[in-house]
């Protein structure tokens, strides 16, 4: 296997594994995982932001974010208010914001943790080539059309 098919496989598994590590973290949390995304997405949105900022946050699909909302909505947990003629906002009720401090704000923690334990110049170096690679695999979606 030649050493760029070697890379792409394990830079897909390490991919995969980190899903698979927030799965588990949702999990443990009691939470599935679109909750989970966007609660910490709130959460780090001071516990308000608008619906297009959680879907940006979370990665999740306007619908997915809909839908779990309703959910959450549903147990007190958030609420969604008009924020102008074509915006909404979410927001976390008390109920939320308690649960988001449970939960998400304990995962932040740990990822703090982990990052804080880097040398500053390793950090930055993880950050600009990740960066890096979304902006040039964005390029080359572009590029993409069905035949």
């Amino acid at each position: 296997m030649d050493p760029i098919s070697k890379a792409l496989r394990r830079f897909n598994y390490l991919i995969g594994e980190t899903d698979a590590a927030y799965h588990e973290a949702a999990l443990r949390l009691g939470l599935s995982d679109s909750a989970m995304r966007i609660l910490y997405a709130l959460w780090e949105g001071d516990c308000r932001c608008s619906l297009r900022e959680v879907c940006r946050r979370s990665g999740l699909s306007k619908q997915t974010v809909n839908s779990a909302l309703r959910k959450l909505e549903g147990e007190g947990l958030a609420f969604v208010e008009p924020a102008g003629r074509r915006s909404k906002d979410v927001c976390l009720t008390p109920a939320g914001r308690a649960l988001a401090e449970r939960t998400v704000a304990r995962l932040i923690a740990v990822e703090k943790g982990i990052l804080a334990g880097w040398p500053a110049q390793d950090l930055e170096q993880y950050l600009a080539l990740a960066e890096r690679y979304l902006t040039a695999l964005r390029s080359g979606i572009e590029d993409l059309h069905t035949e």
